[in-house]
């Protein structure tokens, strides 16, 4: 199939930029990004690791990328577990998030210029000093069963804040 035959026109439908979100779990904790105090967006606040797809890559590549730039983690197991769209406002695009969970043997990680790695015992998470929506999604994410996909729709309200809407 060419690229053409892919129904892509430029600039003339919505779009939404393609992110991943990744969560990991060892011995009970919960490995979280608390963001540098200078980053444009969630400067302090705690969040999974990820960033954008890259041209080419696969939502998996990229966020096996993204775990080993950020974190120095090496992940075997990885399973996407929600698809999340964020619905663009007042003329912006939207983003299309891969949200994936894994697991590894130890805590050990390598700094990040993105900001300062914390791992969180899952009995105990500061749920008021994550980014908004990880209250809303973190408990379905951990509660779902193995191999169950959560599906999500943030969008905006009239006033501009964010509606989280998440479904099996």
């Amino acid at each position: 199939m060419q690229f053409q035959e892919q129904g892509t026109v430029a600039n003339q439908r919505y779009t939404v930029s393609p992110r991943t979100l990744s969560f990991v779990l060892c011995e009970g904790a919960l490995l979280l990004l608390r963001g540098a105090p200078a980053k444009r967006l969630w400067a302090n606040q705690l969040n999974g690791l990820g960033g954008h797809i890259e041209p080419g890559e696969s939502p998996r590549q990229s966020a096996l990328r993204e775990i080993r730039e950020e974190a120095g983690l090496t992940l075997q197991q990885l399973d996407l577990r929600a698809l999340v769209h964020v619905s663009g406002h007042e003329g912006h695009p939207g983003v299309m998030l891969f949200v994936f969970l894994g697991r590894v043997a130890g805590r050990a990680t390598q700094p990040s210029p993105e900001g300062q790695l914390e791992w969180h015992p899952l009995d105990a998470l500061p749920w008021d000093q994550m980014v908004a929506d990880l209250p809303h999604l973190l408990p379905r994410l951990l509660g779902e069963e193995r191999g169950d996909v959560l599906y999500g729709c943030y969008t905006a309200d009239a006033s501009g804040e964010m509606r989280y809407h998440l479904e099996n």
